[in-house]
């Protein structure tokens, strides 16, 4: 029996789904966790339960010390793992990619570098250190421009600022999430690039031996201008042109190679104007959220079982059977659900006359009564995801929005008013 280690962060939102797919293929799961290092052993969690992810070294030490017995493979469910996956596969001699090209894709600062000197189609950027006096920089920049926090996700600590009083009030408010959110904040400083206009979409892939697989390729239909970049929908299959798909395709391809990724998932984000194709990220990892559930058609198994296979070197054909032809041509897309505003959720209604929409197929709602919620930039997480399946990525589209209008959340103010007599 295959044993992969598999680094599951406690607020992710895709454990089940990589646990599942290990039992579907007969795999030994050796889990570990980034519960409180401080809680976790009161709790009686072995060390690997209480690992640190954003310090690899040190939880690499962790890991060694603590799991007996032979591994096949080391797998980072979400971002937050991912450098420490690739450092553990390094130490044990196991397929993966290099710690500090996963480390290098997870700092837009580092990575803006790797495309200005690749000759890739690159915003002009610059590198606020922490402490230093922004009013020096600005005779420098042409407006409008994105402040960016350097290691966060999700849209978390990005911001467009479209004048200089936009730019103050952006860097103060990025600086603040990202000294909330990174412990090496101070060391970090921001990212100001220039504001790329329009239209984004995500590559979905994966690398074997540093060829590409392209699994899907994304239209992202709402238009991301700022001043903050809540993702919402992702429908495939895009209805771009074919060369230009096949553009990105290759730009996403070099790119990897020249970050120096050969294995595992990708996950790419590009905007596409009259200039060029513009990679805005590579991720050594997976689509984030549930949002892979919407591939599974497409795939004949689930992204995460796709995943597994890959790893440890398992056909990932072998499981593709699709009965109905015409399920391999059918579009699909998910809606992240967006919060409207800051505050505490208490529920919902509609979700039966959403689930009622002609070609929805799922609406899961993750978030948790009682549970404070939050949208970009200080907000890394959905309310939940609406899934669909149609005969055209328009048909998709429509259905993902008809069914979120029918959705009415209930989200209380944080803290509550005080009416004085």
């Amino acid at each position: 029996m295959k044993r992969v280690l598999l680094l599951l962060p406690t607020t992710g939102y895709r454990n089940d789904d990589f646990l599942a797919a290990a039992n579907k293929l007969g795999v030994d799961i050796v889990a570990a966790a980034d519960y409180c290092h401080q809680l976790a052993p009161s709790w009686g969690m072995p060390a690997v339960m209480a690992l640190q992810f954003d310090r690899p070294e040190q939880a690499a030490k962790t890991v060694l010390a603590e799991v007996e017995g032979p591994l096949d493979a080391v797998l980072a469910v979400d971002d937050s793992g991912a450098e420490l996956a690739a450092l553990l596969a390094e130490r044990l001699g196991l397929q993966g990619n290099p710690a500090r090209a996963v480390r290098m894709l997870r700092d837009k600062l580092a990575f803006r570098q790797l495309l200005r000197e690749g000759n890739f189609p690159c915003p002009d950027f610059h590198h606020l250190r922490t402490g230093a006096d922004l009013r020096e920089l600005i005779s420098e920049l042409a407006f409008p421009v994105v402040v960016k926090a350097r290691r966060l996700s999700a849209s978390r600590g990005v911001i467009r600022a479209d004048d200089a009083q936009e730019l103050e009030r952006a860097v103060s408010r990025v600086r603040a999430i990202q000294s909330r959110a990174d412990r090496d904040a101070g060391e970090l400083g921001l990212v100001i690039e220039s504001f790329i206009p329009g239209f984004e979409y995500a590559l979905e892939g994966t690398l074997e031996r540093g060829q590409l697989t392209t699994l899907a390729l994304f239209d992202k239909p709402d238009p991301l201008d700022g001043p903050y970049f809540e993702e919402t929908l992702y429908v495939t299959p895009s209805r771009l042109p074919a060369g230009i798909q096949g553009r990105i395709r290759s730009q996403v391809a070099r790119a990897c190679r020249r970050a120096g990724i050969q294995t595992g998932p990708v996950h790419a984000e590009v905007r596409v104007n009259a200039q060029g194709i513009w990679i805005l990220e590579i991720a050594a990892r997976s689509i984030g959220g549930l949002c892979a559930r919407v591939l599974k058609h497409l795939l004949g198994m689930s992204l995460e079982e796709r995943i597994l296979r890959t790893l440890l070197g398992e056909p990932a054909a072998a499981a593709v059977t699709i009965a109905d032809e015409r399920a391999a041509e059918a579009a699909a897309g998910v809606m992240m659900i967006p919060i409207a505003r800051r505050g505490v959720y208490q529920g919902l209604f509609g979700l039966t006359d959403a689930r009622s929409v002609a070609g929805i197929t799922a609406v899961t709602i993750t978030a948790e009564p009682g549970h404070i919620v939050a949208p970009p930039p200080e907000g890394a997480s959905y309310l939940g995801f609406l899934f669909a399946r149609a005969a055209s990525p328009a048909d998709a589209e429509a259905a993902l929005r008809i069914a979120h209008r029918r959705l009415h959340f209930i989200i209380r103010p944080e803290h509550p008013v005080i009416e004085w007599s």
